[in-house]
């Protein structure tokens, strides 16, 4: 009987996904012990947005979460999502950043590191990997998957061998927005397997409908792993059911291990949990959206256009902005939509149909995307588009780490200088990753945010700096990953 092994994204993915990544972690804990004895060979429980969330927004700090998960979970091995050389934050690291940060991580027990860059761009995830697989961690590289003209199986298998060549131990085929289809999920995962010959993780979200279609279909060609949630926090923008996922597998004559009759019992807990934070659901992130076959944006970067044009007061202005999304994608190189790029195409398509004109204005990090300084975009930009947005000036073709300065003990310093003595290299980390809330963070200046009442808007707050000017949007900057 073949093997299938469950990852549940539930305590990082799921809520991510659904409700902007809020989920407390006193409210994670009490069921850990049950939903480790359930027979699921992966827990992810850390990595992505919720590094950011935990102490912007409810003043916990990331470090601590992590800590008492591993002392709960005994059975199942936890792992983290990792942006290569963004680690959690929004910008490229200096590599001794990225070698603490990774070093910390796994004196806190972590097993297991999903390490994927937003373009593709192999030279930003090669530090994070080395450092990983030093310390003996299970290295898993992550394709982001995506739908263009330049993103073609062969495509994806040239960047699947560069990853084997940093000696990864798995690949996870990353589908961020739902686009994976059943027959191209089993299409790819053959190459795969036969080409490179790595066991196949398959991460899909249900945006489009279509994620356990595909996942059944991926399992069919040989995946050996597959990413699930619990159903309370599952669909639309989440992740397809693990409980579903388990029984028609085993049906289907899988061994996934799991036993469903602990899942039962997780269930119930979680549609507590989904109860208690509901004024965080947006209708629109809990069903399928069969739109984002043609506009291709992830649920998070989805939700958060929503509330950018409820800040302008511009929601009627939806319908342009999907229309645009796609246009600047293309312009930029056909990056996939995934922190931070989902960001930065994001809110620059809000830009060009809020201004009338396109690229009248551009964000600072819509400059560095086009300059070079997130990496290799998967096809050239449009040559038009970095004249008007760059002018003369040359983009760079070196991985971007190497213009980086080592900082750490850097920060450290600052760290001292503003008070906070004798700092721990986790709160180095800290304001390393997020200077200004970060430091708040630190000195205790930030406090949890209130439950927001169903149907009410979020209370969070981030910077976007335009022209160089600095205005403060109404919505998490936590996009999709």
């Amino acid at each position: 009987m073949a093997k299938v092994k469950i990852v549940d994204l539930t305590l990082r993915d799921a809520h991510q996904s659904l409700l902007a990544t809020r989920m407390r972690t006193r409210d994670m804990l009490p069921i850990l012990e049950t939903f480790d004895s359930a027979g699921i060979y992966c827990f992810e429980v850390w990595g992505g947005a919720t590094f950011d969330a935990c102490h912007r927004f409810l003043n916990e700090n990331p470090w601590e979460r992590l800590r008492e998960i591993r002392k709960r979970v005994k059975n199942a091995l936890i792992s983290m999502l990792l942006r290569g050389q963004n680690l959690v934050g929004y910008r490229h690291y200096p590599d001794d950043i990225v070698e603490k940060f990774v070093q910390k991580t796994v004196e806190y027990g972590m097993d297991v590191f999903r390490i994927f860059d937003a373009l593709n761009d192999v030279r930003n995830l090669v530090t994070s990997i080395k450092v990983a697989k030093k310390l003996g961690a299970h290295v898993q590289g992550a394709i982001c998957y995506t739908i263009s003209p330049v993103h073609t199986i062969e495509k994806y298998i040239e960047i699947a061998n560069e990853l084997a060549y940093l000696e990864v131990d798995s690949l996870c085929i990353k589908d961020m927005a739902g686009l994976l289809s059943p027959k191209m999920a089993y299409r790819l995962v053959k190459a795969l397997r036969k080409e490179v010959g790595l066991p196949i993780d398959v991460h899909s979200h249900y945006t489009s409908g279509m994620a356990s279609m595909a996942l059944l279909k991926a399992v069919e060609a040989g995946a050996k792993m597959i990413d699930t949630v619990m159903s309370p926090l599952s669909g639309g923008t989440s992740h397809p059911p693990t409980e579903s996922l388990v029984y028609a597998l085993n049906e289907l004559g899988y061994d996934t291990g799991v036993d469903l009759d602990v899942l039962l019992e997780v269930r119930e807990y979680f549609m507590k949990i989904r109860e208690k934070y509901s004024g965080y659901l947006d209708w629109r992130s809990t069903i399928p959206d069969t739109n984002v076959l043609v506009y291709q944006i992830p649920g998070g970067m989805f939700s958060n256009l929503i509330a950018q044009l409820k800040e302008y007061n511009a929601l009627d202005k939806l319908p342009e902005v999907l229309k645009e999304v796609p246009r600047v994608r293309e312009d930029l190189g056909y990056v996939p939509l995934v922190t931070p790029t989902s960001q930065i195409v994001g809110v620059q398509a809000v830009l060009n149909v809020l201004t009338g004109e396109r690229y009248k204005v551009v964000t600072k990090e819509t400059r560095d995307l086009v300059k070079g300084m997130y990496g290799r975009t998967p096809a050239p930009i449009k040559e038009e588009i970095r004249k008007k947005i760059l002018g003369d000036e040359k983009p760079i073709d070196c991985r971007p780490a190497d213009l980086l300065e080592p900082e750490f003990e850097k920060r450290r310093q600052e760290l001292i200088e503003a008070g906070i003595e004798d700092p721990s290299d986790e709160d180095v980390l800290i304001y390393a990753l997020f200077p200004q809330t970060g430091l708040k963070f630190l000195k205790g200046e930030l406090e949890e945010e209130p439950f927001p009442v169903p149907g009410g808007k979020i209370e969070g707050k981030f910077k976007v700096e335009i022209e160089g000017e600095v205005f403060e949007v109404n919505v998490s900057p936590l996009e999709e990953s």
